[in-house]
């Protein structure tokens, strides 16, 4: 679906954001390793996809007084005979990029431009780790910075993340395309799995999460925009719970958190099902709970809205149902926390959370989540219901409305 006219868009769109007459220097993701010789997936940095469609790793992209170019890492031969060599012609195809430079070549024109300028333009690092998630970060932003600087000290990085955020906040048609393409297979295998007579044959979490890949691959898409949650029972308590090695079992709750990859594009959904089709009083009330909230988070979407603004006011109409259902007494935050302690909603697209800015207002072309949830361990309840919305130029449009919400 997606020409190099797109990624030069891009290009073209950041420069004017951007005003500057500093070059514009942005790296790829590198490879992580696994274990021993053998490395992770590979998942590129969304950047950088964006501005190239490259799904390359080491790739350095440089946009510098209306020309640009690209420095590909060297690869060692025994690397290329067991991953294949890159194949450059492949890589002006997808990006509209005509100078593709060797590893020696590309930085020593760079560093030529670097001795001579007071400033470079880039995206800003995270932190080494990220104590609050427990994540290790994608080092290959910070090496790009430190060999920026040892080339010359003085040179000041301006970050670039601001804009790429605001831009990839904002989706094109073409983007809208390939989200709704993703939504409507990930719809399409989840109807497939979750009629009864099919989910009666299932006897374990993991025999769903392998034909909620098959179903994907199956119908087009890359496969999975991110692991499939397959939570039944108490496991629906976890948000991201992704072992999907429990029994199922008559009488319990299921929650199916999935998506597919369409052009590197992620749905995101979530279905809770009832496991013999008959939920209990306490099950369905609770259910019906979440889902008063999500049609009240329904309501709030529009132009103009600021999602921090919306999230507190979901965070007080669910503390209202909450107290409804006995689980709290009182209104206030930790409370309505310890039962619903996720946000309602999170931009999509490129990445599962996708690029945006909490603080600026919604405007049409926006796709986001609305996915509030109830989650009580001690009841080994756990509700989520999870989906996929365009904001438009008077409201918004469901893109995932054709996949009932109804708890059967």
């Amino acid at each position: 679906m997606f020409t190099s006219d797109f990624f030069a868009g891009n290009r073209e769109r950041l420069r004017q954001l951007f005003t500057g007459t500093a070059p514009i220097v942005i790296s790829a993701h590198g490879l992580l390793q696994m274990g021993s010789d053998a490395s992770f997936p590979f998942h590129q940095d969304r950047n950088f996809l964006y501005l190239t469609g490259i799904d390359v790793p080491g790739v350095i992209l440089v946009m510098d007084k209306g020309k640009e170019y690209l420095i590909v890492p060297n690869r060692e031969t025994v690397v290329e005979q067991f991953d294949g060599a890159i194949d450059l012609d492949a890589l002006k195809r997808t990006s509209g990029i005509t100078t593709i430079m060797s590893e020696k070549e590309g930085w020593r024109q760079l560093q030529n431009r670097l001795h001579k300028v007071q400033h470079v333009a880039t995206l800003g690092a995270a932190p080494r780790y990220i104590e609050y998630l427990g994540l290790y970060t994608n080092p290959s932003r910070a090496d790009l910075h430190q060999r920026i600087k040892e080339i010359n000290p003085q040179i000041e990085l301006l970050d670039l993340r601001t804009h790429l955020s605001r831009m990839r906040m904002v989706k094109q048609p073409i983007e809208i395309d390939a989200l709704q393409r993703a939504i409507d297979l990930t719809i399409a295998t989840l109807k497939d799995i979750t009629r009864p007579k099919q989910l009666a044959k299932y006897s374990y979490e993991y025999e769903i999460e392998a034909d909620l890949l098959r179903g994907f691959r199956r119908t087009g898409a890359m496969g999975n925009a991110f692991p499939s949650i397959v939570a039944s029972g108490s496991h629906a308590c976890n948000m991201h719970y992704i072992a999907n090695n429990g029994a199922l079992a008559t009488g319990e709750l299921l929650v199916l958190d999935v998506g597919a990859s369409v052009d590197f594009y992620a749905a995101d959904i979530t279905r809770t099902v009832a496991l013999g089709g008959n939920p209990s009083r306490r099950q369905q009330q609770v259910y019906d709970a979440v889902k008063e909230v999500q049609d009240y988070a329904f309501s709030l979407l529009k132009p103009g809205v600021i999602l921090r603004d919306y999230e507190k006011q979901i965070e007080a109409f669910m503390g209202e149902k909450l107290r409804e259902l006995g689980l709290i007494k009182t209104i206030e935050h930790d409370r309505v926390r310890h039962f619903y302690p996720h946000s309602t909603s999170h931009f999509l697209g490129l990445d599962t959370h996708d690029g945006g800015d909490y603080d600026h207002p919604l405007e049409p072309g926006v796709v986001m989540t609305v996915e509030p949830g109830i989650y009580i361990p001690d009841e080994e309840i756990g509700i989520r219901i999870e989906d996929d919305v365009l904001i438009t130029a008077d409201g918004y449009t469901n893109l995932s409305a054709a996949l009932s919400r109804e708890l059967v």
